[in-house]
């Protein structure tokens, strides 16, 4: 699929991530590309509507934990088509004054959200590609709505998983470990190929490689690393079902999920404004 400026091509017959998501949700959002493509995965693994659901569970969980921990500003990095409730419904069931920067790189989610949002004060959809934060990261719309002096809870949920060992994960975090604030928050869930049943993974990885992103299934140890120099707060990297605490029967592919925060600097001080300034 072909980008500009960090904007996927809108394409209709390629299956994308992000609608077929939405298909899993039991969402309208999606087109026949997708629902066939959604289908094959239904197949290989039928419990992916339920998983998908818990981890939309999780997402609702863990910006509550952020918001209930003192944070009321997120970036929700790959927010995809707008589902109840969404981040800023429950950020604000907290914070009245959350405030919340949603980035995507696909044009219907885009103007899906921003339709959704437009009325809302202290919420923005931005375009941008988690492969490339560096360029969201400095947008000077993203500082009108975030304050870069005081932690903010990053929220990368269902997203790593489609970005390739060549795209670099590991620097992709890196790029927002360095100007998070101390207290901000670090919130990821990611498919695993620990427990996961090889048969189903091999089967989705055929269906996810003609979409608009290839889906990657990567070892929990791998994904743990992704939290180094953040405090993995309890109960750890778990299946996204168990975070905070087991819900029904794990499944055969596995997703896990995570909350970590930065720790405070020992001054107090924090280079987040110096390093996000535009």
């Amino acid at each position: 699929m072909a980008h500009r400026e960090g904007i996927n091509v809108f394409d209709p017959e390629t299956p994308n991530t992000a609608r077929m998501y939405d298909y899993f949700l039991g969402g309208k959002d999606n087109y026949a590309s997708d629902r066939q493509a959604a289908t094959e995965v239904l197949k290989a693994f039928p419990e992916a509507r339920q998983l998908a659901r818990a981890n939309r569970r999780f997402l609702a969980r863990a910006v509550r934990y952020c918001a209930e921990s003192g944070v009321d500003q997120f970036l929700d990095v790959g927010t995809g088509i707008p589902t109840s409730p969404n981040v800023p419904d429950v950020a604000r069931e907290v914070h009245p004054g959350a405030r919340v920067v949603g980035v995507d790189n696909d044009p219907v989610v885009l103007a899906h959200d921003r339709a959704l949002v437009e009325t809302h004060e202290g919420i923005r959809i931005l375009p941008g590609d988690l492969r490339r934060p560096k360029a969201f990261l400095t947008d000077p719309e993203l500082h009108e709505v975030l304050d870069a002096s005081r932690p903010i809870a990053v929220l990368l949920v269902a997203v790593l998983h489609f970005v390739t060992d060549a795209e670099d994960p590991a620097g992709i975090l890196a790029a927002f470990d360095e100007v998070m604030a101390p207290g901000s928050f670090l919130v990821i869930s990611a498919a695993t190929s620990t427990g996961t049943d090889p048969e189903a993974l091999a089967r989705i990885e055929q269906v996810y490689a003609r979409a608009s992103s290839p889906a990657v299934f990567r070892p929990a140890e791998g994904i743990r690393t992704w939290f180094d120099g953040f405090d993995l707060h309890e109960p750890g990297l778990v299946d996204v079902s168990h975070w905070p605490s087991p819900a029904g029967v794990r499944p055969s592919v596995r997703v896990l999920a995570g909350v970590a925060r930065k720790p405070e600097a020992e001054e107090g001080l924090s280079l987040f404004a110096h390093k996000l300034s535009p």
